[in-house]
């Protein structure tokens, strides 16, 4: 796997784990390792997402109050 360091390359990379988990071939070892590693990605998108509403909300904090 590589090593997402994006919003967008962890949420590509979690659809990519999610792929290789509906392989009905694939072992149950290598099944759980490739779900414990989608969910770390997906934790890791949440929290760049908060920190990103944040950014946002502070953002429009500053400028509501420049125009008042």
């Amino acid at each position: 796997m590589s090593k997402s360091n994006t919003f967008e390359e962890k949420l590509k990379e979690a659809k990519e784990i999610l792929e290789k988990l509906m392989d009905s071939e694939v072992p149950l070892e290598e099944s759980i390792k490739l779900y414990q590693n989608g969910l770390k990605q997906i934790n890791e998108a949440q929290k760049m997402l908060e920190e990103a509403k944040l950014k946002v909300e502070t953002i429009s904090k500053e400028i509501s109050g420049v125009n008042k």
